[in-house]
């Protein structure tokens, strides 16, 4: 009844007054009160039913907007969905935004972060993760840096880790390996010795890289860093010495546990 209009309910009215009129002139000629009395309550009903029809509080059906309201300007950031946050959600979000400033980040944290793009990460060892530089000295010993454990203990947690060196002997790949399970690598649970690979020529760890398919590589040798920049989709190139950028694609630091420095 909320859709007739008021043409509409101007004709039910006038119908419903006439009717009215017809009944009550039969009442007083039969003298039946007790009707009068009835249709008198139901002419006030009418007429309450008609007012309640009219008034401006009644139910409305909803209009659409014509245009959507203009975001705020005051409350920008690079998420498309922000302006469905309530003001207790973007607290939120701030306090998880301060909490990973670098003054509160832990060193997992940072791993994750700084190779968040990729699984596979492959490295070489002479340089990186031994104090050995080259294939010679591994004929005499092998010795794993101390500075570098906690970071690549922190790798193997998160990602599938790889290492590789060239050797010249069996010799010194047996010490590499001891001095590996010396330093407690194999036992953090992410890498076991089978993903310590050894090869007589560079280009043999260039292949192992590109075999593996590795999302991060890291490496000591200019050369070999940047024969794989077209191949490898990020790299860490560790000197101690500051050298002209490699590719647009590659990332230089001094060490690798400066890489991922508080």
């Amino acid at each position: 009844m909320a859709d007739l209009s008021k043409t509409d309910l101007f004709q039910l009215v006038k119908r419903i007054g006439a009717f009215l009129s017809t009944k009550i002139s039969k009442i007083f000629d039969t003298q039946d009160f007790r009707s009068v009395w009835a249709i008198a309550g139901f002419a006030v009903a009418v007429i309450f039913t008609w007012r309640a029809l009219r008034t401006p509080n009644g139910p409305r059906r909803r209009q659409p907007n014509s245009q959507p309201p203009p975001p705020s300007t005051s409350v920008l950031s690079n998420h498309p969905n922000e302006n469905l946050l309530s003001s207790e959600d973007l607290r939120a979000e701030n306090a998880i935004d301060e909490s990973f400033q670098p003054a509160n980040r832990t060193l997992a944290q940072i791993v994750r972060q700084r190779l968040s793009d990729g699984r596979k990460v492959t490295c070489r060892l002479l340089g990186v993760i031994l104090e050995e530089n080259t294939p010679e000295e591994l004929q005499n010993q092998a010795t794993v840096k101390s500075s570098v454990l906690e970071v690549l203990m922190e790798i193997t947690k998160h990602f599938d880790l790889y290492l590789m060196e060239r050797v010249l002997d069996d010799e010194s790949q047996n010490k590499v390996l001891t001095a590996l399970e010396d330093a407690g690598i194999f036992t953090s649970g992410g890498l076991v010795k089978d993903k310590v690979l050894f090869c007589s020529t560079e280009n043999g760890r260039m292949s192992f890289v590109r075999q593996l398919e590795s999302d991060w590589h890291i490496d000591s040798n200019p050369e070999i860093t940047s024969q794989l920049a077209r191949f490898i989709r990020h790299q860490l190139h560790i000197s101690a010495k500051t050298e002209q950028k490699i590719a647009s694609n590659v990332y230089s630091c001094s060490s690798l546990e400066q890489f991922f420095a508080f």
